[in-house]
């Protein structure tokens, strides 16, 4: 069986894995959506996820994955049936929502197994098969004494693919996310990382341990809500280089590239530029000379 495997947030102790699987998700916070037309708009849904990276809106990667998504929602229309992506990162999850909601009698969930989860997998269903979220998301533990050999997120990750599923240090183990369907393979066969000998055995998710990310606050006094003035004052940059990292695509707003300057920005939103993490927009108060405080969050 073929999967990979990716890092979630976690506690220091205990980081979680996943190693996905090309079927099947769980109830963490979600969202369902019922809106929409009919199934040719599905052909028409994926061809625009094409055009999208093409303009620029979605990468060429990114795209080709919505559009897997779109061909599994349309399957699942036709067969009244339900399907499950792989564990997707933000932007795709956020690119195949917003098409899928323009799809008549299909739904849709997003399920990450935890309230902080980013990469998720999506269910896409006939809203006659699918009438409750799926259980596609199921947690073990990995326990073994670490002390003497820590072990990091590699020897964890390369010790799931070595047992034929094609992420930080602890000292008692970790946490993985796993497709239902590898939980008796798993617990049958990993028997070690590294050197240590490991059990490993299946858990709740609501026993799963993590912390929310950590992050540092701080404000600025700007006389728009421009990105370039806000982004340059969160990450601390001249708005000259991130103006060059705009032109250079390696500036997303909710996790969309943005091509302009003077796009503009509002509570709630987040900026990410390459190489040096995200910023969340926080609360947004209109000074007495008409300037703009604002409440920038830095993800560390």
């Amino acid at each position: 069986m073929a999967a990979a495997a990716a890092l979630a947030l976690a506690s220091p102790l205990r980081r979680l894995l996943r190693a996905p699987h090309p079927s099947g998700a769980i109830s963490a916070p979600c969202y369902v959506i019922t809106r929409g037309r009919c199934n040719a708009a599905i052909a028409v849904a994926a061809a625009a996820a094409k055009d999208s990276a093409v303009k620029g809106s979605v990468d060429r990667n990114a795209a080709e994955d919505v559009r897997n998504v779109l061909d599994m929602a349309e399957r699942a229309s036709q067969r009244r049936d339900v399907f499950h992506t792989n564990f997707l990162t933000p932007p795709i999850i956020k690119e195949a929502m917003l098409a899928i909601e323009k799809l008549a009698d299909i739904k849709a969930v997003a399920q990450g197994g935890y309230p902080q989860a980013e990469r998720c997998r999506i269910s896409v269903g006939h809203s006659d098969s699918m009438t409750s979220n799926p259980d596609v998301v199921a947690a073990l533990s990995i326990s073994g004494n670490f002390r003497l050999e820590p072990c990091s997120h590699g020897d964890f990750l390369g010790a799931i693919l070595g047992t034929g599923i094609t992420r930080e240090k602890g000292e008692s183990g970790a946490q993985v996310l796993v497709d239902p369907e590898l939980v008796d393979y798993l617990i049958s066969t990993l028997e070690k990382v590294g050197k240590v000998g490991v059990s490993c055995t299946q858990i709740p998710l609501l026993a799963l341990e993590y912390e929310p990310p950590r992050t540092k606050s701080s404000k600025t006094v700007e006389a728009s809500l421009r990105v370039d003035a806000l982004a340059s004052a969160g990450f601390k940059i001249s708005r000259t280089k991130l103006a060059s990292l705009i032109s250079a695509g390696d500036v997303r707003v909710n996790w969309t590239p943005i091509s302009k300057n003077g796009a503009t920005l509002k509570s709630g939103d987040v900026v990410s530029v390459s190489g040096m993490g995200r910023l969340k927009i926080g609360e947004i108060v209109t000074t007495k000379k008409g300037k703009h405080a604002v409440e920038l969050i830095r993800y560390l």
